[in-house]
């Protein structure tokens, strides 16, 4: 390389300065996007039962709203039978049972440890200085991981694979239908062998292997096939700004590791139309719940899929018609040569 390119590549080089004010920009954005959900986490209009008479129901009520305000969003159920149905259900967090003679707090450790902790802190509180209510944990975590460890260390992993398979695939598959292929093979291998550690490695998971491994599989293809169909149509823009998404919202404001009511305002909510925390809700519905509460899950999970399979099928299309473009003016200039004899 002369010294005149030498010197031409290094003025299209970015400045150090501007390279330092990105990392730096860069490093911010995921310090924010990992931190301020945890830092910001509490109580934000949680759904919890109270069963009693209506006066002591609004004295609870009353009690909670002085203690957090905003925090749980109260309804009145007929007595325990009932508070217990609507936290197997996935109705509610948990329930109080306002017994004069046994009052209880129920929590459901498996649909949210942090809430059921804070629960349990509230109890000493709930039923007076007279009578100290008894805490039982309707739904509880498996034994081999009590604290909900396992479940929700696999957040990152969970949308690790889909961007990975994506990436991948972008880089080593040329043929687009192959892709197709190789991401739907993975999200079955990939779910299969996440569910068998979760499962029967660390305990996290209950109920039935391949209805969780189900789940897991809806999640990486989701996210793996949506991110493949960004690529096909946007190249690697569509693959980036797909990756982000799923890494900066997605996972941090799944829910996994809290609840999805205690996230920020409004962030919360995001998350559970993401994949990533789709996932977390649909696989403590179904390992945990015998399935309840997974229905609005299951159909955001369909609906990403079907958002990944669509951008696929417009990626191929397109695919398509750029070859017949380019072979037609192959045959226009062919028959504008002139023949030689």
């Amino acid at each position: 390389m002369s010294t005149e390119q030498a010197t031409v590549e290094e003025r299209r080089r970015p400045p150090v300065v501007v390279v330092v004010t990105l990392l730096t920009a860069v490093l911010t954005v995921l310090l924010i996007a990992f931190a301020w959900p945890a830092a910001r986490s509490e109580p934000r209009d949680l759904p919890l039962a109270v069963a009693g008479p209506p006066q002591a129901v609004a004295q609870v009520q009353g009690s909670l709203e002085q203690a957090m305000p905003g925090g749980f969003e109260i309804t009145a159920v007929a007595d325990r039978a009932a508070a217990v149905r609507a936290v197997e259900d996935r109705e509610v967090y948990g329930a109080i049972v306002l017994d004069p003679q046994a009052p209880e707090v129920l929590t459901a450790s498996a649909g949210g440890p942090a809430v059921a902790q804070i629960l349990t802190q509230m109890s000493s509180r709930l039923a007076g200085p007279d009578a100290q209510p008894k805490v039982t944990d309707v739904v509880p975590l498996p034994t081999d991981d009590p604290r909900g460890a396992g479940l929700a260390a696999g957040a990152l992993p969970l949308v690790l694979g889909g961007i990975l398979a994506a990436a991948l695939l972008t880089q080593l598959v040329k043929a687009g239908s192959r892709r197709v292929v190789g991401a739907v093979s993975f999200a079955i291998t990939g779910a299969l062998a996440l569910a068998a550690v979760l499962q029967f490695w660390l305990g996290s998971l209950e109920g039935n292997y391949f209805a969780n491994a189900g789940v897991i599989a809806l999640s990486i293809g989701a996210i793996s096939l949506t991110l493949l169909g960004l690529e096909w149509l946007l190249g690697a823009a569509g693959l980036g700004l797909g990756a982000a998404t799923m890494m900066l919202l997605g996972n941090p404001f799944s829910g996994l590791t809290s609840a999805p009511e205690m996230l920020p305002s409004g962030w919360g909510d995001l998350g559970q139309l993401l994949p990533p925390g789709a996932v977390g809700t649909a696989l403590r519905s179904v390992s945990f719940f015998d399935g309840a509460g997974a229905g609005r899950p299951f159909l955001v999970l369909g609906i990403w899929l079907a958002l990944g399979l669509t951008l696929c099928a417009f990626g191929a299309l397109r695919g398509r018609g750029q070859r017949g473009s380019g072979q037609r003016a192959i045959h226009a200039r062919q028959e504008a040569s002139p023949v030689t004899v």
